[in-house]
């Protein structure tokens, strides 16, 4: 095999990888692209084993000389102690009480980079690190920055998604490898007015370079490491000219599992708010075409776009739902969905018949979310109240977002961190609640999912005419006692998530009564007995299977009752 077919095949793997494990979601939402002039960044979560839960830290004071312990995010291993700052400020999931957000998504990228023996910093622990100790965007940026260049970067390569109320930048990182401490990592802001996302393929290509990162400086737009191309140049990734250098292209360049596992994700809300991106289906689907000179591919989707109309908080929270519904690779469509039109494959990703290899597709919404969230900012509140963290647990096409506002000082016991895990089961917990309502879902997927976005957006639709309400009483109170303002959203927010929790419990009574053993049942008003149905399954499904059996099922001669 030559070099270069290697290189591609090796990061093809490890791009297969990456979807089938730690395969997660983020779409960026600008003010002037927003509806109200909130800023919002959204995030699906996805593992196979990572439990949903809603991570609080309340805000702290610390003596000089505290240090932290520091855990891998996805394993839990530990890696080492790190520095404490005097003062914490309160984090609620993934977002601050000044309204700062972190998503991410693992793009992987070159495999000799990866996860460094003697760093103490991973992925995971720079989110939360950095909620817990920046204000704006700008700072949580520096902090992660600062923290990798200190104690080293764990992780592969990382695109963050980091907000404030008034801006939205796009951060990708990746580390040095063994020999080497720290990382190098470009960020850009997402101009106004316009939207981005990023989904487990690094995104960001060419970059205007700075000679140094004036961090406060409004005009500057873009930072990055200093040694983002010189690194490259020294380990023989680039040998272009500065003006040409794509982050994305020499760190994780795209190919068809990148492309039509991960791009096709971001392309599926491209297309909602914007008429011109069916030019990228072809891209998306994993055709992609190369520059003769560079190698870069050329038919790749911009970073961000500007969308044909104005995005609102619910339209975040459909987006998050995609299946890739209305295109042809809508899964609900073809023989593997079965009678019931499920538009989910089970694991793996890859198989093959007949010595040829075959995919699932991998859309936004997926089996295996642990956490979902919008963030959503708005620079015309008070810190504590402005910030609206719209929570939910696992699949977001069978589950509700639930606003938690961003300085909360308690959250509910369902979905309170440490009430269950992936191998604890308890009926106390949402997570095990609303698997239990998508997981029945799965089995009769067109009677039962309808049924379950009835509620879905009710519900939502009712906590967010709700929130208007509270945002005024909050608003006013904050001004004449602060403390009282954020307990009246901290009431709000644990109700709401307690109400979210009893509906998906009530939800799931109702559906399998009606739903358990193929049958359909109504009740019937004085009567015992409820209406019974067996609708079996469509005309289409049982013609198909006549044709895969031929007689096997024929009825011969007369057959009695």
């Amino acid at each position: 095999m030559k070099k270069k077919s290697l290189l591609s095949f090796i990061l093809f793997i490890l791009i297969l990888f990456v979807s089938n494990g730690y395969a997660c979601t983020n779409f960026l939402i600008t003010k002037g692209a927003s509806t109200d002039g909130s800023t919002m960044i959204s995030y699906n979560a996805d593992s196979h084993v990572l439990f949903g839960e809603l991570y609080f830290w309340p805000a702290a004071d610390y003596p000089d000389g505290t240090m932290v312990d520091v855990y891998e995010w996805d394993t839990g291993k530990f890696l080492g102690k790190i520095k404490q700052v005097n003062h914490t400020y309160t984090v609620v999931g993934n977002m601050n009480e000044y309204q700062v957000a972190i998503g991410e998504t693992t793009y992987g990228g070159r495999s000799e980079l990866h996860h460094q023996p003697e760093a103490t910093v991973d992925y995971g622990s720079l989110m939360y690190l950095a909620l817990q100790r920046a204000k704006t965007a700008r700072e949580a940026i520096k902090v992660m920055t600062d923290l990798v260049a200190e104690y080293g970067y764990y992780s592969e390569g990382e695109s963050f998604s980091i907000s404030d109320p008034n801006e939205v930048w796009i951060m990708e990182m990746i580390g040095k490898g063994e020999k080497e401490k720290g990382a190098v990592w470009v960020a850009r802001q997402i101009p106004d007015g316009y939207v981005s996302g990023h989904a487990n393929q690094a995104r960001i290509t060419t970059f205007p370079f700075s000679k140094k990162n004036d961090w406060f400086n409004q005009k500057q737009t873009t930072f990055h490491s200093k040694d983002v191309i010189s690194f490259a140049r020294k380990k023989g990734y680039f040998k272009g000219k500065d003006a040409d250098f794509s982050f994305s292209d020499t760190y994780a360049p795209v190919d068809f599992g990148g492309a039509r596992f991960c791009e096709i994700r971001v392309w599926s809300m491209f297309k909602d708010v914007n008429s011109n991106m069916q030019q990228y289906f072809d891209y998306v689907k994993g055709n992609i075409t190369h520059d003769e000179k560079t190698g870069y591919a050329n038919n790749r989707m911009p970073l961000w776009i500007k969308p044909d109309r104005k995005i609102s908080v619910h339209d975040m929270m459909n987006f998050m739902r995609d299946h890739l519904e209305g295109t042809e690779l809508d899964m609900s469509k073809d023989w593997g969905a079965g009678p019931f039109h499920v538009p989910y494959r089970w694991r793996p990703l890859t198989w093959e018949v007949d010595s040829v290899e075959y995919c699932n597709e991998r859309t936004t919404a997926t089996q295996q979310t642990g956490f979902t969230f919008v963030a959503q900012a708005r620079s015309w509140m008070p810190p504590q109240i402005g910030g609206i963290f719209w929570f939910g647990v696992d699949d977001p096409a069978n589950n509700v977002y639930t606003p938690m506002y961003c300085g909360i000082e308690r959250v509910p016991h369902a979905f309170e961190r440490g009430n269950g895990s992936m191998m604890d089961f308890t009926m106390d917990a949402a997570f095990w609640v609303f698997n239990m309502v998508s997981n029945f879902a799965y089995t009769k997927y067109s009677y039962i999912h309808p049924e379950i976005a009835k509620v879905q957006q009710n519900l939502e639709n009712e906590y967010i005419e709700q929130t208007k309400q509270i945002d005024a009483q909050a608003k006013d109170l904050y001004s004449k006692n602060k403390e009282e303002a954020i307990e009246l959203v901290t009431d709000y927010s644990v109700k709401a998530g307690e109400q979210s929790f009893n509906e998906w419990k009530k939800l799931y009574g109702y559906l399998f009564t009606k739903y358990m053993d193929g049958n359909v049942k109504e009740p019937i008003k004085g009567q015992q007995n409820p209406k019974l149905e067996q609708p079996g399954y469509s005309p289409e499904w049982y013609k198909e299977l006549v044709k895969q059996t031929g007689n096997q099922f024929k009825v011969i001669g007369n057959m009695g009752h």
